[in-house]
């Protein structure tokens, strides 16, 4: 299995996809091993933290020379693998397959974008359907989205959510699709912002909430910094009420003409937090297809 997987992986580093039957292998086995971790996945230093990656393959190997590749670097990786890059399925099969080799090294946890019903609009089944000719991959890889955990802990110190918090936090049971309210979908929409207590998002779904929550939630359980993802970060992170929450964002020129910078976050065995900030990979022909999918989505 292992030597199989180590070949899957230098193709997949290559960008070239899996066969359907490859897919369904690695989507089972990657299954029995997500299941076995919790809502709130424990997590050890020293790690390094990633954001948004929204299929841009080219740019998430930008990541991996700038922060080393796994397994000799300990990743968390925050949600939203897929939809709006052009390269979806390998960059999520890559991340998988990394997940099944070296379990130990890299977790990965559920974004707002690991749903049936957004990935059917923002590009990623639509990929699926033109790379196989048939939709049996994109249920493969839903299936593993309902078994990611939805949070992460680092040391018992750092909280790691895709989205931010929930004025409801109460037992998950997260083997679902994502609901249209309530605690899960709070935790993979929701988002700071400069208000007191909790507000309205604009976004349809979650909440905005204000440095007061931060402060109390940080203080009720112990955490120094809650790290996020999920907002487009122009100079790649965010710091915000008194260093209490980040957000990280590790998708450079967010689809292919935002112009922001990307960054990830290193945290040492004592939790010191370096932020490392890179720019989008240098196009050539391979980076973006010769025939471009419609433009069928918004920022």
């Amino acid at each position: 299995m292992a030597s199989d997987l180590d070949k899957q992986i230098e193709q997949l580093k290559r960008c070239e996809p899996l066969s359907e039957l490859q897919v369904k292998e690695l989507c089972l086995k990657a299954r029995e091993i997500l299941i076995e971790e919790g809502n709130v996945q424990y997590v050890d230093s020293p790690v390094t933290i990633c954001g948004d990656i929204h299929g841009q393959f080219f740019d998430l190997v930008e990541l991996f020379k700038v922060g080393g590749w796994c397994p000799e670097t300990n990743y968390l990786f925050m949600g939203d693998f897929v939809d709006r890059g052009f390269y979806s399925i390998e960059t999520f099969l890559l991340l998988l397959a990394f997940k099944v080799r070296y379990p130990d090294r890299i977790t990965l946890i559920r974004g707002n974008h690991e749903s049936r019903q957004i990935t059917q609009v923002y590009g990623f089944y639509d990929e699926c359907q033109r790379k196989y000719g048939s939709a049996n991959v994109w249920r493969y890889c839903c299936e593993v989205f309902d078994y990611l955990a939805l949070a992460a802990i680092v040391d018992g110190r750092v909280f790691c959510v895709h989205g931010g918090l929930s004025p409801n936090i109460r037992a998950i049971d997260r083997k679902q699709e994502v609901p249209h309210d309530g605690p899960m979908c709070d935790l993979l929409w929701s988002d700071p912002d400069d208000i007191q207590g909790w507000g309205l998002s604009p976004r349809g779904a979650g909440f905005l909430f204000g440095g007061d929550v931060v402060k109390g939630f940080n203080h009720a359980n112990d955490i120094d910094l809650i790290a996020r993802a999920h907002q487009l970060a122009m100079e790649g992170f965010k710091l915000m009420f008194d260093r209490m929450i980040v957000t990280v964002w590790s998708a450079p020129n967010y689809c292919y003409r935002c112009g922001n910078v990307a960054s990830i976050l290193e945290l040492d065995e004592n939790l010191r937090q370096e932020y490392k900030v890179f720019n989008a990979a240098q196009q050539d022909a391979r980076s973006i297809p010769v025939k471009r999918p419609p433009p069928e989505y918004f920022l």
